[in-house]
């Protein structure tokens, strides 16, 4: 049942994505330079159906930021690489690259774009 509801609602998941989401934030150049090299570190895996991952995209735009975007439903190997890495296939989430080579996974569209907001906003 869910996942019929979601083939029906993704015409309109689709389109509230598109509509109404510019960024707004600005920044000099040289901090958008530094936020950039930042989120080379981030890799977001979603669904473009998902709700959840409609608001943490929509969080993304906001926020001005460059992150990859990885889709589990489009490309198999991006969900195969969610489960073997976080040892889980939920979305939204975020793989955080840290400089010592470890990952970070957080999980949700709350706790993701709370991250975002700490990490990003000004």
């Amino acid at each position: 049942m869910k996942t019929a509801l979601r083939i029906l609602l993704a015409p309109l998941v689709w389109v509230a994505s598109k509509l109404g989401t510019t960024p707004q934030v600005s920044r000099s150049t040289e901090e958008q330079a530094r936020v950039d090299r930042e989120c080379r570190r981030l890799a977001l895996y979603q669904s473009r159906n998902s709700p959840e991952s409609v608001q943490v995209r929509r969080e993304i735009i906001r926020l001005g930021l460059d992150i990859e975007v990885r889709d589990v439903q489009l490309d198999p190997t991006h969900r195969q690489a969610l489960e073997a890495q976080a040892e889980r296939a939920e979305v939204p989430a975020l793989r955080i690259a840290e400089d010592d080579g470890e990952e970070e996974w957080l999980f949700g569209a709350e706790a993701i774009r709370a991250y975002l907001r700490r990490h990003f906003a000004i």
